[in-house]
């Protein structure tokens, strides 16, 4: 089976955890390349786009649950990732960080906006999983299922 066959079965299941973990990757694409432009405003909308970075490595932790194996972190950051491993903690962690972004709003308009809306989704997507009662259920292709379980 293709990456591409894998994917499309995992969306296939309506399983809105899926739905969040993909949208989470696409957020953390966005929050590390907006964060990027957009640090070199000479405002205080830097501090806004370093936050917007950072969100977006530490999302790099929270979606792809293998590399917690790989990379040499502390444990303490570790147990820090794991407390986002069901769907409400993962709503929950996505809404503060976009939150943080929309409020970048009052200091000026700026594709900050762009996370804001994609990390909004991502949340949504996670909270209506715990709202239905879905179990959190981990992309295959991202490291999920097996690898998820051992880590946790």
């Amino acid at each position: 089976m293709g990456i591409m066959e894998s994917i499309g079965s995992e969306f296939k299941t309506r399983n809105f955890s899926i739905y969040g973990q993909w949208t989470g990757i696409i957020a953390i694409l966005l929050c590390i390349a907006v964060g990027i432009a957009n640090v070199f405003h000479a405002s205080l909308l830097i501090i806004f786009s370093v936050i917007c970075l950072v969100s977006g490595l530490l999302l790099i932790f929270i979606e792809i649950p293998f590399l917690l194996r790989i990379c040499p972190t502390s444990k303490k950051f570790d147990d820090f990732v794991r407390k986002f491993h069901s769907n409400y903690g993962r709503a929950g962690i996505y809404l503060v960080m976009a939150t943080i972004q929309w409020v970048s709003i009052v200091i000026d308009a700026s594709s900050l906006i762009a996370a804001a809306v994609v990390l909004t989704f991502a949340g949504g997507f996670y909270g209506l999983a715990g709202l239905k009662g879905q179990e959190f259920m981990g992309s295959k292709t991202l490291g999920g299922a097996g690898v998820a379980q051992m880590i946790v």
